[in-house]
C-alpha cells in the first residue's frame, strides 16, 4: 500500500524539509493547527476562483483586443468547463493519495499559467489553450479543497466551515470586481499589457498563496479522515479506532469508489445545486458584459455592481452557515434561500429588460420602449438575490457532504468529484446555449466597440473655421443624426450649387441673401468663385445664378442652422469629407458609423429581451432545486436534530467506556 495509508498513531518524527511533502497528521489536531489549515484552504479557494473569474471582469476588452467573437469566447468557456469536469472525476483519487499535495502542486501550476502564460497570449487560439489548461487543473483542486474542509470540520460545525469555503467563489468574484474597478482604466494604457495587466496582478497573488500552502498546509491521515465525526467530542474515539485500522481495512473501504457513490440522493443533489446556481454562473461570467452592452456602463462601473453582489453574498455565507449549525438543520435554510432566489431573479429579470413591467409603464407614459432601472434598484435587487443564494448554498454544501458520509465517509472526495463533474457539465451546457439566445452581444461589442473608440478619437482635424478632432465630428454627427441626414440629402441634391456657396465669403453670401442686386457683393462673389473654383467669369456667373435658385431653407441649413448645431469646425470638416481637403481618417470613421450604427442600434434594442429569456432558464433551475432538497441527509426539525445529537454522544461515551475497560 502507499504511504497514504499508514496506520494512525503517534506522530512520526520527520525533518522540517520532509514536512514540505509529508503533510499527514496522525492525531486529530489542536484548534490552532486545524484552523490554520482551514484558513489556508479557504485562501487557496479564493485565489483559484479569482484566477478563473478575472476573464469575466475584462471580457469586453479581450474580445476587442483579440478580435474574438462572443461565440468563440463562450466556446472557450465551454471547453474549459468540460476539461474541468473530466479533471473533477480524476480528483476522486484524493481519497486514495491524499489532498494536500494535490492542492499545493495545482496552485503552483495555475499561478504560473496566469502570471506567465496568459500575458503572452496575443491570439484567440493561444488564450483558448491556456484557459482550458487552467480549467483542467482547477477542476482537480476545487474538488480536493472542500474534501479538506470536510476532514477538518465535524458535522456540527460543517455548515460554518463550508460557509467559509464557499467564500472562495464569492470572494474570488469580489476580488475581481475590487481589483478591476480601480485598475482597469489605467491598465488599458499600460502597454504592452492592456487587459493582460489584470492577469499579472492575479498571477502574483496566486504564487504568494501557493508559497503559504507549500509551507503550512496539512491533512489528516486516512485512518482519521475516513471516519464519521459528528462533533469534537468524538476526537478520542476516532483516534482510538484509528489505532486499530490496518492498510487492508483502509483499502477495502475505497474499492470501486464511483460505484459506491452511484446513489440517487448523491447524483440528484449534485444536479440540483448545479441548476440552482445558473444565475450565479451568469453573474460571474456575463454580468460585466450584460451591464456594459445593455446599460452602457464602463468596465469599472459594471464591476462595481459586482462589489455589492459578492460582498453581501460573502457575509451571508458566514452568518447563515453559523445559524444552520446552531439550529442543527440544513433543509429549511435551503428552502428559504431557493424561494428568495426565485423571487429576486424574477424581479431582476422583469425590470431590466424591454419586456419588463416598468418598461410598459414608461411606454404608456409616452417614454421610450426601454426603461433602464435606477442604479439603486439594480443594487438592492442583486443584494437580496445574493443573500438568497447564500441561504441555500452554505447549508447545501454541509448537507451534501453529510449525504456522502451516510454512504461512506472514506469516499468524501469521490462524492465531491461526482458533484464537481455534474456542475461543470451543467455549466458547459448553460454557457454553450447563451450565444444562441443572446445573439446581439457580438455585434454590440464588436461594432459598437469600434464606434465607441472612434467617438473618443483625438486625431486633430484642421478646417478654415477652426480645429476639431475625428471624435468631435463623430460625436456631433451622432448627436444630430436627423440633421446630418438632412445635410446629406440636400447636399447630394445641390452639390454643385453648395460648392459655389462654399467658395464665397460668408459675409458676402449673407449680403447677397438679403440683397441679391447688391453690385459690390455680386462683383466680389464672382471674383471668389472664379478664383477658388478655377472657372471663367462667365461660368462663375452661371454658377451664381444656379445658386440663387436654391431654396432659402437649404441655404439657411448650410449657412446657419448646421454650423450652429454641429459647431463651425465640425460642420466644415463634415462637408469637406470626400474632397481633397477632407481628413481621410474622418472619412473612414464616418463611413463605418453610417454602415454599422443602424445595426448596433437595432441589436441593442433586441438585447434586453434576449437576456430576459436567458434569465428564465436560471429561474427554472431554481425551481427544480426545491423538490430535490427532500432527498438529502439531515433533519427538518431542530428538536429532532438535537435528540439525534444527544443519542450520538451517549453512544460515543458508551464505546469509550468499553475501550477503556478493555485496555485496563
Amino acid at each position: 500500500m502507499t504511504a497514504a495509508y499508514e496506520t494512525a498513531g503517534a506522530e512520526p518524527v520527520i525533518s522540517p524539509i520532509e514536512r514540505l511533502w509529508n503533510r499527514q497528521l496522525h492525531r486529530y489536531p489542536n484548534n490552532l493547527t486545524r484552523y490554520t489549515s482551514l484558513g489556508i484552504v479557504v485562501l487557496i479557494t479564493i485565489v483559484l476562483y479569482y484566477e478563473q473569474y478575472v476573464a469575466g471582469g475584462v471580457a469586453t476588452e479581450i474580445l476587442r483586443d483579440l478580435h474574438m467573437s462572443f461565440v468563440y469566447y463562450v466556446n472557450i468557456t465551454v471547453v474549459a468547463s468540460v476539461a474541468g469536469a473530466i479533471a473533477s472525476a480524476i480528483a476522486g483519487l484524493a481519497d486514495r493519495y491524499g489532498r494536500a499535495n494535490i492542492v499545493t502542486a495545482g496552485t503552483l501550476i495555475t499561478g504560473l499559467l496566469v502570471l506567465i502564460a496568459v500575458p503572452q497570449a496575443h491570439s484567440e487560439i493561444a488564450l483558448a489553450v491556456i484557459f482550458v489548461a487552467i480549467g483542467f487543473v482547477e477542476g482537480i483542486i476545487l474538488v480536493a479543497t472542500p474534501a479538506l474542509i470536510r476532514d477538518f470540520s465535524p458535522q456540527l460545525g460543517r455548515a460554518s466551515a463550508m460557509g467559509f469555503w464557499t467564500l472562495g467563489p464569492v470572494i474570488g468574484s469580489l476580488v475581481v470586481s475590487a481589483v478591476v474597478t480601480p485598475t482597469f482604466t489605467d491598465a488599458r494604457a499600460a502597454k504592452p499589457f492592456g487587459w493582460h495587466y489584470e492577469y499579472v496582478i492575479c498571477g502574483i497573488v496566486g504564487l504568494v498563496v501557493w508559497f503559504i500552502a507549500f509551507v503550512g498546509l496539512r491533512e489528516l491521515s486516512p485512518a482519521l479522515r475516513d471516519q464519521l465525526m459528528v462533533s469534537e467530542k468524538d476526537k478520542l474515539l476516532i483516534e482510538a479506532r484509528a489505532q486499530g485500522f490496518t492498510d487492508e481495512e483502509l483499502a477495502a473501504g475505497i474499492r470501486n469508489p464511483f460505484k459506491q457513490m452511484m446513489h440517487i440522493d448523491v447524483i440528484a443533489s449534485a444536479f440540483a445545486i448545479a441548476v440552482f446556481l445558473i444565475i450565479y454562473y451568469i453573474a460571474v461570467g456575463f454580468f460585466p458584459i450584460f451591464f456594459q452592452t445593455v446599460f452602457g456602463y464602463t468596465a469599472s462601473q459594471a464591476n462595481g455592481i459586482g462589489n455589492w453582489f459578492w460582498a453581501f453574498d460573502a457575509g451571508g455565507l458566514i452568518v447563515i452557515g453559523y445559524l444552520s449549525d446552531k439550529a442543527r438543520v440544513r433543509k429549511p435554510f435551503m428552502v428559504f434561500g431557493a424561494l428568495g432566489a426565485i423571487a429576486f431573479t424574477t424581479l431582476f429579470s422583469l425590470h431590466v429588460t424591454d419586456k419588463g413591467v416598468l418598461a410598459k409603464y414608461a411606454k404608456a407614459a409616452g417614454g421610450s420602449n426601454y426603461y433602464a432601472p435606477s442604479h439603486v434598484f439594480v443594487i438592492v435587487t442583486l443584494v437580496l438575490l445574493s443573500v438568497s443564494l447564500a441561504f441555500a448554498f452554505a447549508p447545501w454544501m454541509a448537507s451534501f457532504t453529510e449525504t456522502v458520509e451516510k454512504h461512506n465517509p472514506a469516499l468524501t472526495a469521490t462524492g465531491l468529484a461526482v458533484w464537481g463533474f455534474i456542475i461543470r457539465i451543467v455549466i458547459a451546457i448553460v454557457v454553450v446555449i447563451l450565444p444562441h439566445i443572446v445573439t446581439s452581444v457580438t455585434p454590440v461589442i464588436e461594432k459598437g466597440g469600434v464606434i465607441t473608440a472612434s467617438l473618443a478619437d483625438k486625431t486633430p482635424v484642421q478646417t478654415p473655421d477652426g480645429a476639431t478632432t475625428v471624435g468631435g465630428v463623430l460625436s456631433a454627427v451622432a448627436a444630430n443624426s436627423a440633421l446630418v441626414g438632412q445635410i446629406q440629402t440636400e447636399g447630394a441634391k445641390y452639390k454643385s450649387e453648395l460648392t459655389t456657396a462654399a467658395a464665397i465669403d460668408p459675409q458676402t453670401l449673407a449680403t447677397l441673401s438679403s440683397d441679391p442686386t447688391n453690385a459690390s457683393a455680386l462683383s466680389t462673389a464672382l471674383g471668389e468663385i472664379s478664383q477658388k473654383l478655377g472657372v471663367s467669369q462667365s461660368d462663375a456667373l452661371n454658377d451664381l445664378i444656379a445658386l440663387s435658385k436654391v431654396p432659402k431653407s437649404v441655404t439657411t441649413l448650410f449657412g446657419t442652422t448646421a454650423p450652429k448645431a454641429l459647431g463651425a469646425a465640425n460642420f466644415a470638416a463634415l462637408t469637406a469629407v470626400g474632397t481633397p481637403q477632407g481628413n481621410a481618417k474622418l472619412a473612414t470613421s464616418l463611413d463605418y458609423l453610417a454602415k454599422n450604427a443602424p445595426t448596433v442600434q437595432a441589436e441593442q434594442a433586441k438585447e434586453p429581451g434576449q437576456w430576459m429569456n436567458y434569465f428564465w432558464i436560471a429561474i427554472g433551475g431554481e425551481i427544480v432545486f426545491l423538490p430535490l432538497i427532500f432527498l438529502m441527509a439531515g433533519f427538518w426539525d431542530p428538536r429532532a436534530a438535537k435528540k439525534a445529537e444527544e443519542e450520538h454522544h451517549a453512544m460515543v461515551a458508551a464505546e469509550m467506556a468499553k475501550l477503556e475497560k478493555a485496555g485496563a
